[in-house]
């Protein structure tokens, strides 16, 4: 029998779809439709927010869920439900022609849930570590570091709203497991969490059996393994259960139209506003400077260890050795007006052709001349993971300080840690941050001048 202290849980999902539904109800209603075209819109409105919700996982919120993944989901639910409105509004071209409304009814519509679905979530820790409520009492079956950090983890956390009462250690000769099960029962605990390393396997199916028939939600902790430490992905071949590695969020038909999408808005906004003009700007520089063509293009390994050409804005003398050789510090090939743009990578802005011919992201893992992609490739561990997707123009490990030339074997093992966790761990929010944070220190002018 579930505690009564989390006995509200429940109706939170519901209560926060009903309350989304309204507010887009309710600022539909601005629009100037007869009847029939306004009970459309409002049946479209419902059927669709809830499919898309189901997709997005939308409410898949738990009270250890952080702010930064509201801000994503709201993002990706916002990206998404703009086109499903403006594919009904170019179905009823009648009403479509002000856009500004339309935007406006976005606008209002998705900064109100945004604001409630974060005052929610504030409230709610809150009202777990100040006032003791809506907390879910557990219990710990297992004595192990991983077990101790669980526990301290509930004690000094209490905005998640977890009360441990008790670790049992299974190698006390005195502890059996119907005392344990008389203990849950008896104080009304709700979730039982597990060391898979404290226990063999008649024990696991004996604390299976009992949660199922006694409605106690059971997780575990994989401290046996150090393969359980991983994201796997489960799922099922028939009646068979299989791990994978790992999920990657690209896999997602949607996560890929999505970024996709991104990238092909980006790149046309560099290109027609920046590019246009700034490249016979730079060529005349480039050309008055030194002989050579102004574009650089070498081949790099993309998606599926694909080569294709990456372009540059020329930035060295041409030389037999730009293929072979990476630059370092005052390398002599590097032009004056060459240094300035490595310095505030406007060297690179000519990626943006190939992010919009698909061979490139605008945020992925930098790509690495063939020669030294082989090198890596057979001395790095983890490195051709990066080949899951596609590269880009920059990305996590560059603004995390893992840019430019690779001096040691921790520049690469670090740059392929945060590459690796990139493309794990994917986010529309994930990508913005990387973004805003390469412009700023391009204005800083932080890359390596060499």
């Amino acid at each position: 029998m579930a505690s009564k202290s989390g006995r509200y849980s429940n109706y939170i999902r519901p209560a926060s779809y009903f309350i989304d539904i309204v507010v887009l109800l309710f600022f539909a209603a601005q629009f100037d439709f007869d009847p029939i075209v306004n009970a459309t819109f409002f049946s479209y409105i419902i059927i669709t927010w809830i499919l898309l919700s189901i997709k997005s996982n939308f409410y898949e919120i738990h009270r250890y869920t952080k702010v930064t993944k509201l801000v994503s989901l709201t993002f990706l639910q916002g990206i998404i439900f703009a086109l499903i409105v403006f594919a009904f509004f170019g179905y009823y071209f009648e009403y479509g022609r002000e856009s500004n409304r339309i935007f406006l009814y976005l606008a209002k519509s998705f900064g109100l849930i945004f604001f409630i679905k974060v005052s929610l979530h504030y409230f709610l820790k809150y009202y777990r570590k100040d006032l003791g409520g809506n907390y879910r009492i557990t219990v710990i079956i297992g004595d192990s570091p991983k077990t101790k950090q669980l526990k301290e983890f509930f004690e000094k956390t209490p905005e998640y709203g977890y009360k441990c009462l008790k670790v049992f250690n299974l190698t006390d000769s005195n502890m059996q497991l119907t005392d344990i099960y008389d203990y849950i029962l008896k104080n009304k605990v709700d979730e039982i969490y597990c060391s898979m390393a404290e226990v063999d396997n008649i024990q696991l199916n004996q604390i299976v059996n009992f949660a199922d028939n006694n409605l106690k939600v059971l997780k575990f902790l994989p401290d046996n393994k150090d393969i359980y430490s991983r994201k796997l992905n489960y799922e099922y071949y028939g009646f068979l259960p299989i791990l994978s590695l790992r999920q990657i969020p690209f896999d997602d038909p949607l996560n890929k139209f999505l970024k996709r999408f991104i990238d092909i808005i980006i790149s046309l906004l560099v290109l027609v506003f920046i590019l246009s003009w700034l490249t016979p700007l730079l060529a005349i520089i480039i050309k008055m400077e030194s002989e050579g063509a102004v574009f650089f293009k070498q081949k790099r390994n993309g998606l599926d260890y694909k080569e294709f050409y990456c372009f540059k804005f020329r930035s060295m003398k041409p030389n037999p050795e730009a293929d072979l050789h990476q630059v370092s510090k005052n390398d002599k090939r590097i032009t004056n007006v060459g240094r300035l743009l490595r310095k505030t990578s406007f060297d690179e802005l000519p990626q943006f052709y190939n992010v919009l011919l698909g061979d490139m992201s605008v945020v992925g893992p930098r790509p690495h001349m063939v020669s030294h992609t082989h090198m890596y490739a057979e001395n790095v561990d983890k490195f051709m993971v990066r080949h899951f997707i596609k590269p880009g123009i920059t990305g996590l490990a560059q603004v995390s300080g893992y840019r430019g030339e690779v001096e040691t074997d921790q520049d690469i093992i670090n740059r392929v840690k945060y590459d690796i966790f990139y493309l794990e761990n994917w986010s529309l929010l994930l990508d913005i941050k990387i973004v805003i944070q390469t412009v700023l220190n391009a204005i800083k002018g932080e890359k390596k001048a060499y």
